[in-house]
């Protein structure tokens, strides 16, 4: 619920039955919940006249679509999914598989190549 525990949740009873009593706790409950279904109706209508106003052009737009979050996963992240998962694979590497080259090692003492006009 809202990212709350159990703890929080409990917390925020016992706040409220201090602050507003037993007895005029339901009727706290009861305003806060017109007062929700209040602003979803706002913001419904908002959305609606919004859609109506762009015209049928625009009948699939979600506001949401415009969080940068949303916006990235949608139109960046998913395409690249699909690639991802569209690309048939082969069972046999393209390329032979990376021998490196044998390194001369240094004995004891001597200085590796030096070139001065490297640094």
């Amino acid at each position: 619920m809202f990212g709350l525990g159990w703890m929080e949740a409990g917390a925020l009873i016992v706040i409220a039955l201090l602050v507003f009593g037993p007895d005029k706790l339901p009727q706290a409950a009861s305003q806060a919940g017109k007062t929700l279904r209040n602003l979803r109706r706002m913001a419904n209508n908002a959305r609606d006249d919004l859609r109506a106003g762009l015209g049928p052009e625009f009948q699939n737009f979600d506001p949401n679509d415009l969080n940068p979050r949303n916006f990235v996963r949608k139109h960046l992240l998913d395409d690249l999914e699909d690639d991802w998962n569209n690309t048939p694979r082969s069972l046999e590497p393209a390329t032979a598989p990376y021998t490196p080259e044998p390194v001369d090692e240094l004995g004891y003492g001597e200085l590796p190549p030096y070139d001065s006009e490297a640094t």
